[in-house]
């Protein structure tokens, strides 16, 4: 018996602000990393602006979490500060050699997302920009040449920069329509080309971070960060119903950053505040989109901070009726939780919690973890019982060019191989896993941190954390490795 269905979905992913570049090309609007910095493991990315009194500044943040910007401020790019994600690794001009290294790897699914500031670059115009409807329809169409199915992710962190600062982002309830006209505006458009859509990428993130600096975070930020949500619950519900509306073929699914999460001992408290752990960061978001109604924990959570979620008459009604497809997630990691004190901790990826004394870690201390991805495929399909995709897994590593130009990235191999057969196993266990997406397919510019030498991809990109390089691609030795393992649709994975 194969360990994988017979019509799998292979690929790999890429985010729009992360490898396009052309940021200020062909009429696209700004988004807000096109205004934050590069960073490291050590130092926070910046996101820049013009204060009230027209003096230049910078707040620490978090790229696409973001911070707060001073009032009477506005975002701004500033001449003598260094921006990744404005040339990145230039995907915009350089996607059909891209899409071709694709195509030689055997991919039969390829995710990306759409960057709404290309459609509508102030998010609320009337018509949309047609070179940026022109630009994806040409790489919808790359990729139908070869046979490959795009998996398109409507929103990837990229509201644009207008939204955020004429309206504050998405805890205005006016977004929801400029993302529903959006929507509706690609659906449309693309109706033939694209029949995979995610609505929201990683849309349990802002939870995560409030749990992550919750020390730091105030009862306000709890109320912002859970009406934000509702507003994009709601979008994400209109937008499921109308792509399928325009397109019965449409498979639409929600993304989640998914972590697993283990007590750090057998103590009952541990045992509970991993239940909640789970509920908040994980179940939150799934339940809404998958189940189309809020769990019963939901308003223990809002009582801890005083959050009250103000909702529109019938939207209960628009979550029952706009359930998503299929249940996709990002994973690279399990984190721990404990209620004891502990001076051995690690930090990565959303999460903060004890060191898991059985795993291994990355160099941005990201834990090395096959049979939390099993565990997560079973508990997430027993729950929601719909197909489920992997669309990002990935490690990111300090990647060596020898001298003859090859990159011998085994590490790479090893952990992909593992999850892999993670996955192989949750499938002969009655998991419906239908497609596997790598983060990322080719290098890319780190979202977290800004850099190019945590290094993901199959694919080397002549780039360095200050800009310099040709942006020359070259396969490193995982491109042969997923090469046959695409080819033995999972068999051969040595």
């Amino acid at each position: 018996m194969s360990r994988f269905p017979k019509k799998f979905l292979w690929g790999g992913a890429i985010a729009a602000n992360q490898a396009e570049g052309a940021y200020n090309v062909d009429g696209r609007g700004l988004v807000q990393t096109d205004v934050t910095t590069g960073g490291s493991v050590n130092s926070p990315r910046y996101t820049t602006y013009i204060d009230k009194d027209g003096k230049p500044g910078k707040y620490a943040s978090m790229g696409h979490a973001g911070g707060h910007l001073p009032e009477g401020a506005t975002y701004a790019v500033l001449e003598d500060h260094y921006y990744p994600n404005h040339k990145a690794v230039d995907f915009y001009h350089r996607y059909k050699e891209d899409i071709k290294l694709f195509a030689e790897m055997g991919y039969s699914v390829f995710r990306l997302s759409i960057s709404w500031a290309r459609i509508f670059p102030n998010g609320d115009e009337t018509e949309p920009n047609q070179a940026g409807l022109n630009f994806y329809r040409s790489v919808f169409e790359e990729c139908r040449k070869y046979g490959i199915e795009p998996l398109v992710s409507i929103w990837h962190f990229d509201t644009p920069l207008s939204l955020e600062q004429r309206f504050g982002g998405w805890k205005n309830r006016k977004l929801v329509d400029f993302y529903v006209k959006y929507a509706e505006t690609i659906f449309k458009e693309y109706k033939g080309l694209v029949k995979y859509w995610l609505t929201f990428n990683e849309i349990n993130g802002g939870i995560m971070f409030l749990d992550l600096f919750g020390d730091d975070m105030t009862d306000q930020d709890y109320q912002d960060a859970y009406q934000s949500l509702h507003h994009q619950f709601v979008a994400s519900a209109k937008a499921v119903q109308i792509g399928h509306e325009i397109d019965p073929e449409n498979k639409i699914g929600n993304m989640i950053c998914g972590i697993t999460f283990y007590p750090g001992t057998c103590d009952p408290a541990d045992i509970l505040a991993n239940q909640y752990a789970w509920e908040q960061n994980i179940y939150y978001c799934g339940d809404v989109q998958a189940k189309g109604k809020y769990g019963t924990y939901a308003k223990r959570l809002w009582a801890e901070h005083n959050v009250v979620v103000e909702m529109a008459e019938d939207d209960l009604e628009v979550l029952a009726k706009g359930k998503v497809d299929m249940y996709t997630f990002s994973y690279y990691m399990s984190t721990v939780v404990t209620t004891h004190q502990t001076e051995d901790t690690v930090l990565g990826n959303f999460s903060a919690g004890a060191k898991n004394p059985y795993l291994t870690y990355s160099d941005w201390g990201w834990a090395h973890d096959p049979s939390g991805l099993q565990y997560y495929l079973e508990k997430m399909y027993d729950r929601y019982e719909i197909p489920l995709m992997v669309v990002e897994n990935g490690l990111g590593a300090f990647d060596t060019v020898e001298e003859d130009g090859s990159i011998h990235d085994d590490y790479r191999i090893d952990y992909h191989r593992a999850h892999v057969n993670a996955m192989a196993d949750a499938i002969a266990n009655g998991v419906d896993l239908i497609a596997y997406t790598t983060w990322g397919c080719i290098d890319l510019v780190s979202a977290g941190t800004g850099e190019m030498r945590k290094r993901y991809g199959f694919i080397y990109v002549d780039m360095d954390d200050a800009g310099n390089g040709t942006l020359a691609r070259t396969p490193k030795d995982s491109f042969y490795w997923y090469k046959k393992v695409i080819a033995s649709n999972g068999e051969d994975v040595e």
